[in-house]
């Protein structure tokens, strides 16, 4: 009898869910991001074995990617990537990209066959998160502790000298926090020191606005995002002392292609609605 009631009640949940899922919005924002973290985690525990094979190897990053691009689909989101031919170049580099959610890596697990070899530069906090901690550490993430000045620089300089020897291309979010605003905002100088003292190029990526989530209303539908590389800032023949024009330039160049893209997306979502 008690085995009865307890398929009647496991039943009307598993009738109930489409229902919560297309009349409440609170319900698919929480329920998208328990399947988005949910499905990563799972696929750590089950990748981490063969990640510990080659610990470190980058290309580990790869088989992630294959593992969990698919969850984009899942939750409804599409990447469209412009300017590809700028990530395939076989090069050693510093990518600089805006920072909205903790989703970005979504966008990033779409694009990595196309990066090939490239690390990310991701604070220390994220070790702990266990088991994706582990299994980002053996894929050759970079944690960098943000109250230790001194030791981030070490560590980065040190990755400095792999990613040059190996050609690995380098990610880091240079706004430092996840803001999904429509802008945006300031610079921190650690990328930017790491390219100008060892003259690797910047290379520039902008994921458009995340019209589609919005944390204060607990708001996540679908939506699509241009994902647009820019073409290579050398550093060559450029000291410290340039750091801020480089600085400038490469955030005036990104925050005029995201305010291009987000307007892409606006007409795009304009012309949606009014064919519907």
């Amino acid at each position: 009898m008690n085995a009865s009631y307890t398929e009647i009640i496991l039943a009307g949940c598993i009738l109930v869910l489409p229902f919560l899922y297309e009349s409440s919005h609170v319900f698919r924002y929480h329920l998208k991001f328990l399947l988005y973290y949910g499905i990563v985690m799972l696929n750590s525990v089950i990748l981490i074995p063969l990640f510990a094979c080659r610990a470190g190897n980058v290309r580990n990053l790869l088989t992630a990617s294959a593992w969990c691009h698919h969850i984009s689909t899942l939750l409804g989101l599409r990447w469209i990537v412009r300017g590809r031919e700028h990530l395939e170049k076989d090069q050693a580099c510093i990518i600089v990209c805006n920072h909205q959610s903790s989703i970005d890596i979504l966008g990033m697990f779409d694009i990595w066959p196309v990066m090939d070899k490239c690390t990310v530069v991701a604070k220390k906090e994220l070790f702990y998160a266990w088991p994706f901690g582990i299994a980002a550490w053996l894929c050759g993430l970079i944690f960098i502790p943000r109250m230790n000045s001194d030791r981030a620089r070490a560590l980065m300089n040190q990755a400095a000298e792999n990613i040059k020897k190996d050609k690995i291309k380098l990610w880091v979010f240079p706004e430092g926090t996840r803001r999904n605003t429509g802008q945006i905002h300031p610079f921190k100088k650690g990328a930017f020191h790491l390219a100008l003292s060892s003259q690797l190029p910047i290379l520039p990526v902008v994921f458009s606005q995340y019209y589609f989530l919005d944390k204060v209303n607990k708001r996540f539908d679908h939506g699509k995002v241009y994902v647009t590389v820019l073409p290579p800032i050398s550093t060559q023949n450029m000291t410290l002392d340039d750091m801020d024009r480089l600085m400038d330039k490469t955030r005036n160049v990104m925050t005029a292609t995201f305010h291009e893209a987000n307007k892409e997306v606006k007409d795009s979502m304009t012309r949606s609605c009014s064919s519907q």
